[in-house]
């Protein structure tokens, strides 16, 4: 019955992809559900604060602790759902020192009855005890859980990473992206002989007397699950400070020994990303909570204010350039594309994965923006138009609803052209920057869904956007704009889309400059002979002569 009530919530979504014939109805299970949807466990109560409080044992990759749940009743309900994910396992519950009893419904959400009676606009907690051996990363940060590695010292070296998987898969927690704490205290004892590098600011460190020692740092913006991390290392430190929109803004670098003086001169560009995306999104989100780059032993991912770095202190992707246009090579991808994400992802987040496109699309474009304010607007347009190649149009980018699936990975590279292509269309670079500052100063530290942002954009630029954003977001064809030459006349329409797409575009006829035409999926036609017609290519279409 439950798999039934979330099947219906998405039916629609299912009915215009099988219109289209594009994808066939996925099955998803119980467990998709649970962790996928709002349910009535979870949407009586408001996430206020945590307190995590974990203890990290290398040498048997075992994890103990607890979380502190601080939340607001919205209206009275006696069952609470709290997420782990298998191996790890709950052991008590209690509230006001009472220990609950709970089942597990289904593998993750434990479903906590409360003795207390919950009263609406009352503020309450529960204490959450686990302990157990978490899912291991078998290739981070794409299928991630815990990494247990050791550095060339033989050190241990341990990194979270747990996008699209949960926060769930290492602690307990309201594992859903819609509602985040305001605040938060993690709290992670290791041994002795290495440092933990969370989010937010370094509160205290306690030497402990069994071997260990606690580093507590304390967050003080809202932050979503996926964002929250561990690094524990053999780190070293350096930082500087970077005179920002807000103010100063502390800068700090946790870089294993052999890296450091690698670090020392790759993390020179953090200053010049931060001045790039000021200026075009905005003053960095969290000054509160500083920003940190930190050695992992994979990739790299976007933890907020503790941006985790594995790129081998060398330019592009990996050393290679995605764009195969040589501008990527210039810049740091992990730098610049992971740090991008404070502003989209860490600033304004996804409630539903279904619209993981916020997150990937406006950060992708990032790289082309960084790239055109040091390099110029050609470099910048010839970066983002070199990815196309990336682009593989099998399935839409906006996922299923309430069942915590994400979409296409052309979230990405179609995800950026999308972008490129409305600034096109805006023709305004001024108007279209601060549509992007509006966007993160609108939806300042929120959560939202994907037509927010849709009807936001389209408003602030003063164009309507919405059959664009459907086109590209919604559906894999790229529009066709064909045309003909008869009698004269230059006759075009667009073709290979959806009913109604009227996006307006460039062309050049017989050599002369580039200027607008207004296609729709009805035939138009202009007086005038067109022996030679060219596309601008900053717009995401095909140009086609037909007979």
């Amino acid at each position: 019955m439950k798999m039934l009530k979330a099947s219906l919530l998405f039916i629609n979504t299912f009915l215009f992809f099988a219109a289209c014939g594009q994808v066939k109805t996925p099955e998803f299970s119980h467990d998709d559900t649970l962790r996928g949807s709002i349910t009535p466990e979870r949407s009586w109560w408001d996430l206020k604060y945590y307190e995590l409080r974990t203890k990290v044992n290398p040498p048997e990759r075992f994890l103990s602790g607890s979380t502190t749940v601080f939340y607001e009743v919205l209206k009275p309900y006696q069952v609470i759902q709290i997420d782990l994910q298998p191996p790890l396992k709950v052991e008590k519950v209690t509230q006001d020192g009472q220990e609950l009893s709970y089942k597990l419904d289904g593998k993750n959400a434990y479903m906590i009855s409360l003795k207390k009676k919950q009263e609406k606009g009352k503020n309450e907690s529960i204490v959450v005890h686990y302990s157990g051996n978490p899912i291991v990363a078998k290739r981070p940060p794409w299928d991630g859980g815990v990494q247990w590695v050791k550095d060339k010292e033989g050190n241990d070296y341990v990194a979270t990473s747990c996008q699209g998987l949960g926060a769930s898969a290492w602690w307990p927690c309201k594992d859903h992206m819609y509602d985040e704490c305001d605040s938060m205290l993690i709290s992670i004892t290791v041994p002795e002989n290495l440092k933990d590098i969370s989010n937010g600011r370094l509160r205290k460190v306690i030497d402990n007397k069994d071997g260990t020692r606690t580093f507590e740092w304390f967050v003080k913006n809202p932050i979503n699950n996926y964002g929250i991390n561990m690094n524990v290392g053999n780190y070293e430190h350096f930082n500087e400070t970077y005179d920002g929109e807000k103010g100063k803004l502390t800068l700090d670098y946790y870089v294993l020994p052999e890296n450091l003086e690698k670090a020392r001169t790759q993390f020179k560009q953090v200053p010049m990303m931060l001045k790039a995306f000021e200026h075009w999104f905005g003053p960095y989100p969290f000054y509160e909570d500083g920003y940190k780059l930190v050695d992992v032993p994979y990739l790299g991912m976007e933890h907020q204010s503790s941006v985790t770095y594995g790129n081998k202190y060398t330019n592009g992707y990996l050393g290679r350039d995605l764009s195969g246009t040589g501008w990527g090579m210039k810049w740091d991808f992990i730098i610049v594309h992971e740090s991008g994400h404070e502003w989209f992802a860490n600033n304004i987040t996804y409630k539903d994965m279904a619209d993981m496109w916020i997150h990937e699309s406006f950060t992708n474009y990032s790289e082309n923006l960084f790239t055109e304010y040091y390099y110029g607007k050609e470099a910048g347009a010839a970066y983002v138009i070199g990815c196309r190649k990336n682009i593989m149009n099998k399935a839409p980018i906006i996922g299923i609803y309430n069942v915590n699936n994400g979409g296409s990975g052309d979230m990405y590279y179609k995800g950026g052209n999308m972008l490129h292509t409305m600034r096109q269309i805006v023709n305004d670079d001024e108007r279209w920057r601060q549509v992007l500052r509006g966007l993160n100063k609108t939806f300042y530290h929120q959560t939202v869904v994907s037509k927010q942002i849709e009807d936001y954009v389209s408003d602030k630029s003063g164009k309507n956007l919405s059959k664009v954003f459907d086109q590209y977001l919604r559906d894999i064809r790229i529009p066709v704009l064909e045309y003909k030459v008869e009698d004269g006349k230059f006759t075009y329409h667009w073709a290979n889309c959806i009913e109604g797409f009227d996006m307006p575009v460039k062309v050049s006829l017989n050599g002369e400059k580039m200027d607008f035409i207004y296609p729709t999926t009805g035939w138009k036609a202009l007086k005038k002979e067109a022996k030679d017609v060219k596309l601008d290519e900053n717009f995401y279409v095909t140009l086609k002569k037909v007979e």
